[in-house]
């Protein structure tokens, strides 16, 4: 076991879950991780694993079949998760943010609906804000809801929709002005629609259409998807809330877990990067002598591990701020801005260390530095990460004049 990023105060419970979860990613995803990855292979046997592990129902109440877990326990989860395979824990992240949205969200209809196949794995959940033309201006949505009668009739396109293939719910934000008159701000004329699709790609239900994956640099494995809405009916009582306008604030509440999901995700694949630079550096002989005996090497290992558990600490202080049922979207932010910053910096750091061995698809290392990235936009970007930290930080230190 790691003496790096280790977690103080946890139950016998927590721990138990944690080393099980360790001992399945140590015996069932790493060694398999790179050569599924090459072959941008979707891992179905791993997420047969978890689904019986009880993952997927980690954070879902007990009275739904879930395990009733914290987000502390289950951010832990996802960094043993990534530090496996980043892919993997997109695959539970997509899934654990809808379960949240309806858990907080949803109507009580909706939760029993809904929420004791999810924490089965046998619905499979996955959530669409973005679309081709906004970025991270979620306010300049265009797709578009409109009432008939007892239903609502959806039209738009959406962008990066992690599982979209393979899940089988989707919430779906879009712009409903049914109740909102002229001139209403964008953010309160947003609805959030509980979608239910069939899995694969091609027309999966009438009017909804899953294009097919898209190609990235990383992150492979998981499926990353667009998604087009032409004349999707869908039933008002599947509205998530069961009132429309509340769309933008359910989002943005699952986005902020979402937040401490992907710090958790960096601080995951940093510790990996870690292990593979100080393993390599102890085999890996130059001028007669490890290279880990070399000041140079050492300086950088020294200054990868600090900042492991600098990225875990924060991380940490998010989910528990979360789970004490206060308001965390400060913490949330400094622990995704830093964790994923960090990662970036300690895989580039292994990746150095490894030598031009680094650039060879024979290294694990060389996964990671293409994963790295996508922790660097995913759950909104650094620029909006500060934007949202200097704006609290103003709430909380406003100037007595």
């Amino acid at each position: 076991m790691s003496r790096l990023a280790q977690t103080h105060g946890l139950t016998d419970v927590q721990q138990e879950i944690l080393a099980t979860v360790r001992e399945f990613v140590d015996k069932e995803i790493i060694p398999v991780a790179t050569e599924l990855e090459h072959r941008d292979e979707y891992p179905q046997q791993i997420v047969d694993g978890l689904k019986e592990l009880g993952v997927f129902g980690l954070m879902i109440p007990e009275e739904y079949g879930g395990l009733g877990e914290s987000l502390l326990t289950y951010a832990l989860c996802v960094e043993e998760i990534a530090r496996g395979w980043m892919s993997v824990s997109g695959i539970i992240n997509t899934h654990f943010i809808v379960a949240y949205m309806l858990k907080q969200h949803g109507t009580q209809e909706q939760k029993d609906h809904f929420l004791p196949k999810m924490a089965l794995g046998e619905v499979r959940g996955a959530f669409s804000m973005s679309e081709p033309g906004l970025g991270s201006d979620v306010s300049a949505i265009t797709s578009k809801a409109v009432k008939d009668g007892d239903e609502y009739v959806l039209n738009g396109q959406k962008m990066w929709l992690t599982n979209g293939g393979t899940s089988t719910l989707v919430a779906v934000l879009c712009r409903s002005d049914e109740g909102h008159p002229e001139g209403t701000a964008p953010h309160k004329s947003m609805t959030t629609f509980l979608v239910e699709k069939e899995p694969g790609f091609g027309e999966v239900r009438p009017g909804l259409t899953i294009p097919g994956k898209i190609e990235k640099m990383g992150y492979k494995g998981v499926d990353t998807t667009e998604l087009i809405m032409d004349g999707l009916r869908v039933p008002a009582d599947r509205v998530l809330g069961g009132v429309t306008g509340r769309g933008f604030y359910q989002m943005m509440d699952g986005v902020e877990v979402g937040r401490v999901n992907v710090a958790a995700r960096g601080c995951g694949v940093a510790q990996r990067a870690f292990e593979l630079g100080v393993s390599y550096a102890q085999q890996r002989h130059t001028f007669g002598k490890p290279i880990a005996q070399h000041q140079a090497i050492q300086f950088k290992l020294a200054e990868m591990a600090t900042k492991v558990e600098a990225a875990h600490a924060m991380m940490v202080n998010a989910a528990r701020k979360k789970d004490s049922g206060e308001r965390n979207d400060l913490e949330a932010g400094m622990a995704k801005y830093l964790a994923s910053e960090y990662c970036k910096e300690v895989v580039e750091d292994a990746f150095r260390i490894h030598g031009g061995y680094g650039f060879s698809k024979e290294y694990e290392i060389e996964r990671l530095y293409r994963e790295a990235p996508m922790l660097l936009i995913g759950e909104g970007t650094a620029e909006i990460q500060k934007m949202i930290i200097g704006r609290r930080l103003l709430e909380e230190y406003r100037f007595q004049g």
